[in-house]
């Protein structure tokens, strides 16, 4: 199967990509295996939709910048916002990092992995938040993603699994990320120290806390951005 070069895998290039209703944008056997995962959703009740799904290396920074800066709000685990003006640079760093990952690791740029939900179990216009609420026992999504649960364990979910399904230690779980393992897995590793040094350096891009960031560079990526294939219980 063709790797994803670094430029694509940076959120750089997006010419591995295919347009899909809504504005979203997937690699394409990516995009085939989800839509036979949605057929298969429908037929058990549930209407599963993409609420985010490629995300460029230039939103990412935007994201990274805001959240650095203090113009966009960064929360605890528990959904409360962080006095982030209180707090060492390592500590934002890390603060930012349990739930949004560093201008080029994002796996959102690789068109492999999307976030969902279940548009028949909410109102039409009903903004999704993307919260552990929404998918906890008794949240909108809870059903959808018990029988998301099961087809993993089946090993029926057309080869999704999830990066983010438990906490260890590094990115806050997300049980609505989904990732396509037979093309996810391979990219492991692909961006390291080197990579994502040169392609900021070639992007020319103001990072915010930059220099902090590369002092700490590796053990970050450890913690992360590296995901185990043994994380993947379904490929």
């Amino acid at each position: 199967m063709p790797q994803l070069t670094p430029a694509q895998l940076t959120g750089i290039d997006e010419s591995h990509l295919v347009d899909l209703p809504g504005g979203h944008r997937l690699h394409p056997q990516t995009a085939t295996a989800l839509q036979v995962l949605q057929e298969d959703a429908r037929g058990a009740g549930f209407e599963l939709q993409i609420a985010s799904s490629y995300r460029s290396f230039e939103r990412q920074l935007a994201i990274w910048n805001g959240k650095a800066s203090g113009q966009r709000p960064v929360h605890d685990d528990a959904g409360e916002p962080l006095q982030m003006a209180a707090l060492s640079a390592q500590e934002k760093i890390h603060a930012i990092m349990r739930f949004s990952a560093l201008p080029g690791t994002s796996r959102h740029h690789w068109g492999t992995d999307l976030d969902i939900y279940d548009a028949a179990a909410v109102v039409a216009d009903y903004a999704v938040q993307l919260t552990p609420q929404e998918v906890a026992p008794g949240g909108p999504f809870d059903e959808l993603h018990k029988w998301l649960d099961r087809r993993m364990a089946e090993g029926r979910s057309q080869g999704f699994f999830r990066p983010y399904g438990r906490d260890r230690g590094g990115v806050a779980p997300e049980r609505w990320h989904i990732s396509y393992a037979p093309l996810s897995l391979p990219c492991g590793g692909i961006v390291d120290e080197r990579c994502l040094r040169q392609c900021w350096q070639q992007q020319a891009c103001q990072l915010e806390l930059q220099s902090d960031i590369e002092r700490n560079l590796g053990r970050l990526l450890e913690r992360y951005v590296e995901v185990g294939s043994e994380w993947c219980e379904q490929t």
